[in-house]
């Protein structure tokens, strides 16, 4: 009976740890390692981050939603941060970016990514899966691992029609309310019906297939 035992702990094991790299693949917005969504982090938080002041995290939230990163950067700058000091606040809060379709402009404002990746992020187009981006961009980082932590600030746009309960908790501020009025709402047609169930700054997260 032990030796049963024994099989069936490793049988389990094995199995979670299935489900757990299955998780990684289908996530359409990367794990965070420690940068938080600039739509839905608190006032508070954002009066902590590095060069806030209590006026500027006031104006950040009454500002949002910001549906670009290149808008966010816009608005510190108009604040009165330098380009150095606002490229200091987006390893902590950023606004993700879409690995398909992201501009130059906006791959410059990923932290660590640098000019190499305004290259590479558009050669592997049309990005699937986090195994392929930790493949292809591990490459040029120094492997998976770094990859992984230089996903964190994008997100591959799932099928809003498709996209299992899993994807959808990825997307920031996700809740299970939320995902059941999403999913509630299917099938969708058109961008406009998805906004309406999804909300504004998440309908970026989907494209319509």
């Amino acid at each position: 009976m032990k030796s049963i035992g024994g099989w069936i702990r490793l049988t389990c094991a094995a199995l979670a740890l299935t489900m757990a790299v299955a998780a990684h693949a289908t996530a359409q917005v990367a794990k965070s390692f420690g940068v938080v969504d600039a739509n839905t982090i608190a006032e508070k938080d954002v009066a902590a981050l590095p060069h806030m002041t209590p006026a500027i995290a006031k104006a950040w939230v009454a500002k949002r939603p910001f549906l670009s990163i290149t808008e966010l950067n816009a608005f510190l700058l108009a604040q009165g941060l330098t380009a150095q000091q606002a490229m200091e606040v987006y390893p902590k809060a950023f606004v993700h970016i879409n690995l398909n379709t992201a501009t130059a402009d906006e791959i410059l404002l990923v932290p660590g990514a640098g000019k190499k990746m305004t290259i590479e992020f558009p050669e592997y187009r049309p990005w699937k899966t986090w195994a392929q981006f930790d493949r292809q961009i591990g490459k040029y980082i120094g492997g998976a691992e770094n990859a992984q932590k230089l996903a964190q600030y994008t997100f591959i746009p799932m099928n809003a029609n498709t996209a299992s309960d899993a994807d959808l908790m990825t997307v920031p501020g996700a809740n299970q309310a939320w995902v059941d009025t999403l999913k509630k709402a299917r099938p969708y047609k058109s961008a406009a019906d998805l906004e309406k169930a999804a909300g504004k700054v998440q309908s970026r997260f989907f494209v319509i297939e």
